[in-house]
């Protein structure tokens, strides 16, 4: 395979979508396919049949559109038109005033923050390639960065790249890709591995899964760059059993790019070959971390280890490992092709590019968003997440899942990066982001996670294995109306003990959702244990009452 014969692929597949005056998009995500989006993409498909328009319409499967809480999506690209909620039954509709543009559905208006404030650099192709076509995918700049890398660049040379990015690890950390890559390269002639952790356990995170449905070639073609880069042959995809469009996807997509030469044996007629395999994790969010993942890839119960060795130098069969998690190799592909200044040039000082979020709770557009380093949670939630519903007023906003930390009004100004969510007591994480109004009681919040955290602990260590079990028993006292503050007290010197004698992240950071609470919300800690009582708690059960009479 060369450039020229991507090219050709290329220029073959937008020459056969020219053909068509019409090109219609069905958004079959996970999320549009829960609310019917084949049975939408089926019906369209059957209009345009039976109204003797297939040479004029193409019907075609994408991938996530963004707005979620709209689904099912369909977008006519040709009338650069967005229609919402659409059903089967809208499909005559749809088709019928396909010439016009005058179709009577539910429009989604694309000149509102929601669209216009995102900067797309790993969802640029999400809702607009069929996910199940390397040719789609190749159309649109697939692979060119794959080939020219192997062909004219060297290893040390990509790793200079990515140093020059500022590229950071997605997964939560935002360790500093090339040095990591840096570190790899550097164990010699012998066996190493790539890993993409897809192991995305956050509750109300879909980032991960959403790519790998939309777009899984450019993950793969970011992990055969890598490959190529730190001297690997073979590579695993650790991805979750509970995301089987993903892995479906995933499976054809591996299968396409082996048929083509972009992965296998001598790609590119280069000394150079890639494999990648799937493994499927069993739910187990302690492997998100990496030694557990790479415990559960050999067979062994998924579980951390002290470090060091880290992975770089002792991963996976105590070979050097490089892992990273999807985002961060669906960056990669686009830096290669655009170059580390133009990457660079995105975000802040110490964290470039963008950030891809899974926008949820309780926010008017939720649903998934990619938007520069360094834009403010207010933009994110009151403008692309169009404010808070139903006339409610903000409360807080959780970032980095059951580990991060909840984010009150007075901090809604904070640009989102690394550095300014630590110096607040959240975390980046790998995207999560739920919403929370005043309805929420921020004591059970913090109960919610760290029951989320202690039922997830792996037990290895005694800090998590049984600190987790006893914040969560103080947290079920102070909600029951039945604490001191004594307990309050106690509650704080655990997090502090969990935090800094855990193994591994999970324990480290299961706290922080109550050291958040404590210090912002202190007020509603008080009228749990004073004998006052949570109006918030009160309404919900008096609520939970009526409904149950």
């Amino acid at each position: 395979m060369t450039i020229e014969d991507l090219r050709t692929i290329a220029e073959n597949e937008r020459q056969a979508q020219k053909k068509f005056q019409h090109h219609v998009c069905v958004c079959i995500a996970a999320g549009c396919l829960s609310s019917g989006a084949d049975q939408v993409r089926d019906a369209i498909k059957k209009e345009v049949a039976e109204a003797g328009m297939a040479g004029e319409v193409l019907v075609k499967g994408v991938g996530c559109m963004g707005l979620c809480s709209a689904g099912p999506l369909v977008s006519v690209e040709t009338e650069d038109q967005l229609f919402a909620n659409v059903t089967p039954e809208d499909a005559s509709e749809l088709v019928r005033s396909i010439d016009t543009g005058t179709a009577d559905l539910k429009h989604c208006d694309t000149a509102v923050p929601f669209f216009e404030r995102q900067q797309k650099i790993v969802l640029e192709n999400s809702g607009k390639i069929d996910p199940e076509r390397i040719e789609d995918y190749i159309s649109n700049d697939g692979y060119r960065a794959l080939v020219t890398a192997i062909t004219e660049m060297t290893p040390p040379e990509i790793v200079a790249l990515m140093v020059k990015s500022g590229l950071r690890g997605r997964g939560g950390a935002g360790y500093p890709t090339g040095l990591k890559w840096s570190t790899v390269s550097k164990t010699g002639e012998q066996a190493k591995y790539v890993i993409c952790n897809a192991d995305e356990g956050d509750p109300g995170a879909f980032m991960d899964r959403a790519v790998l449905e939309s777009d899984p070639h450019r993950v793969l073609e970011g992990m055969a760059i890598a490959a190529y880069a730190v001297g690997a042959q073979n590579g695993f995809i650790y991805v979750r059993a509970e995301y089987p469009l993903a892995v479906k996807h995933l499976k054809t997509a591996i299968k396409q790019a082996e048929r083509l030469g972009l992965l296998g044996n001598n790609i590119c007629n280069s000394r150079f070959s890639f494999h990648v395999d799937i493994r499927l994790g069993a739910g187990a969010f302690v492997c998100g971390e990496e030694t557990a993942l790479i415990a559960s890839i050999e067979g062994q119960r998924g579980a951390p280890r002290p470090r060091p060795p880290y992975p770089a130098q002792e991963g996976l069969w105590n070979c050097p490992t490089l892992i990273n998690n999807v985002e961060t190799f669906a960056n990669v592909a686009p830096i290669v092709r655009n170059g580390a200044a133009w990457f660079a040039a995105i975000g802040t000082e110490k964290s470039k590019g963008t950030k891809v979020f899974a926008l949820a709770g309780r926010v008017a557009n939720t649903g998934l968003i990619e938007v520069p380093m360094g834009i403010t949670l207010r933009e994110i939630i009151h403008e692309i997440g169009g404010g808070i519903p139903d006339g409610k007023q903000y409360k807080a906003v959780q970032t980095g899942g059951p580990s991060g930390g909840c984010i009150p009004e007075q901090h809604l100004d904070s640009p989102v990066d690394y550095e300014s969510l630590a110096r607040i007591g959240s975390i980046m994480g790998s995207g999560g982001m739920i919403v929370m109004d005043e309805t929420s009681c921020m004591v059970d919040v913090a109960k919610y996670f760290m029951e989320f955290c202690a039922s997830e602990s792996c037990g290895k260590c005694v800090p998590c294995r049984t600190g987790t079990r006893q914040m969560l028993a103080i947290l079920e006292k102070i909600t029951a109306g039945e604490a001191t503050a004594a307990d309050l007290a106690l509650l704080e010197e655990l997090c502090d003990l969990v935090k800094n004698t855990s193994l591994c992240g999970l324990g480290q950071s299961a706290p922080n959702p109550v050291v958040t609470t404590l210090k912002y919300f202190h007020d509603e800690y008080d009228r749990h244990i004073s004998g006052e009582g949570c109006p918030i708690c009160k309404e919900h059960a008096a609520s939970s009452a009526e409904v149950s009479q």
